[in-house]
């Protein structure tokens, strides 16, 4: 790496950085709603894609687009051959969001090239700054999908003809946006893969803790289970006689209290039942279980305990039990090293500092896979997040800028 001048060390260009924060955050805003919504490959968020093209043409960067629409912009180095150091998140989300889920980490990826940028340094690696397409999942599943593409976890051609919630066929949504780009997935490899978020929960905040050291992962199981039973009269069919779909899938949301034990957490997110009347016995329930544990032997344990509760109830009720696995992610465990580096990075500054596990999915533990990957988390007030009133003040969303900065510097000057 060129040696930094001491008058003229990287810099931070914090009021940059919150600008554009905001002004991505305007971005999808409605009328009728607090928050933003830029769905994947929606209009609103290809105008999100084209703000944070114009911000990595004004920096020179190589922009490039691959088959998925994941974009990349990169910083190029004295010594071009290398792998880049790649510092990524996202900038889709979820309906009715906040401002800073995703976005933060790729435009504090941004204010890290930019750094380098008004120093006249050049790095001596490349330094690729990505945005990740459908990391929500909202519209299309599986979540983190671009991610997973790039890390090979997914076939392209998969991916690009899965159906959304709305019907629509991603491939012909990610040309009609313009970002069904030509690079092959996987062709940047990084060196090494950072991502800044906010913590998305309550511990940092609670601790009065400025930066998480995020050093592993849960393991995620998704499943949609779905029961079928025998619709009839609310008034005339006496309970014992009933086979009572919606009966059976309130007694499995139940029962998901006593499988949640030695961290275990879980979820029944989405339910709906058919002929949805009040004075009709349901036929059909459909939900959705949410299990996670930073564990695999105990994640696999809460994956029996629920089919063992499903078997039971179907035998006692006389339904039919259906269970479909929507997202399967074992638990990860970050680069040691580059933990380590954040750790040393937090304490340099001055900041306070804890390590943790991160309780929900992020592009990261897809690019695990590929390279040695870490994350930085700033506290998230009140612990909230896929919320409007998603909030990190702005000194702490600098403090975790300003890690993220020191350690690209400390990793690129052991290039």
């Amino acid at each position: 790496m060129r040696p930094l001048p001491e008058q003229n060390p990287l810099q931070l260009d914090a009021e940059t950085l919150l600008t554009q924060i905001r002004d991505l955050g305007e971005i999808g805003m409605e009328p009728s709603r607090e928050g933003r919504t830029r769905i994947a490959l929606t209009d609103a968020d290809k105008a999100g894609r084209d703000r944070l093209r114009q911000w990595m043409d004004a920096l020179a960067l190589d922009v490039r687009v691959d088959r998925i629409g994941n974009i990349f912009g990169t910083l190029r180095a004295d010594d071009d051959q290398q792998a880049p150091l790649m510092i990524g998140s996202h900038i889709d989300s979820v309906a009715d969001a906040g401002a800073l889920d995703g976005c933060y980490g790729v435009l504090a990826g941004l204010a890290v090239v930019r750094a380098f940028r008004e120093s006249g340094t050049s790095p001596a690696r490349p330094i690729t700054v990505a945005a990740f397409t459908n990391e929500e999942g909202v519209r299309y599943q599986p979540d983190m999908m671009g991610s997973l593409v790039h890390a090979g976890g997914l076939d392209i051609d998969a991916a690009l003809n899965t159906l959304g919630t709305d019907g629509t066929r991603l491939g012909e949504e990610l040309a009609r946006i313009g970002y069904a780009g030509d690079l092959e997935p996987g062709t940047l490899l990084p060196h090494e893969y950072l991502e800044l978020h906010i913590e998305q929960g309550p511990i940092l905040e609670a601790e009065g803790i400025q930066i998480g050291v995020v050093e592993n992962l849960q393991g995620i199981s998704w499943q949609q289970i779905t029961i079928k039973g025998s619709a009839n009269h609310a008034g005339t069919t006496p309970m014992h006689l009933r086979r009572d779909a919606g009966w059976v899938a309130s007694s499995v949301v139940s029962g998901l209290r006593e499988i949640a034990v030695d961290g275990t957490l879980a979820t029944a997110g989405c339910m709906r039942f058919e002929p949805d009347l009040i004075n009709v016995i349901p036929r059909k329930a459909t939900f959705t279980v949410d299990l996670r544990h930073p564990d695999e032997g105990r994640l696999q344990v809460a994956e029996q305990k629920l089919a063992a509760l499903l078997a039971r109830l179907a035998g006692e009720e006389g339904v039919e039990v259906h269970s479909e696995q929507l997202v399967r992610f074992e638990p990860v465990t970050f680069n040691p090293a580059l933990a380590a580096a954040i750790e040393a990075s937090a304490g340099r500054l001055g900041f306070s500092h804890r390590r943790m596990t991160s309780g929900a999915g992020h592009d990261a533990q897809m690019i695990a896979r590929i390279a040695p990957a870490a994350m930085i988390f700033v506290p998230s007030h009140g612990g909230i997040s896929h919320n409007p009133r998603e909030h990190t003040p702005d000194d702490l969303l600098l403090a975790g800028a300003q890690v993220l900065l020191d350690v690209v510097q400390q990793r690129l000057a052991q290039s």
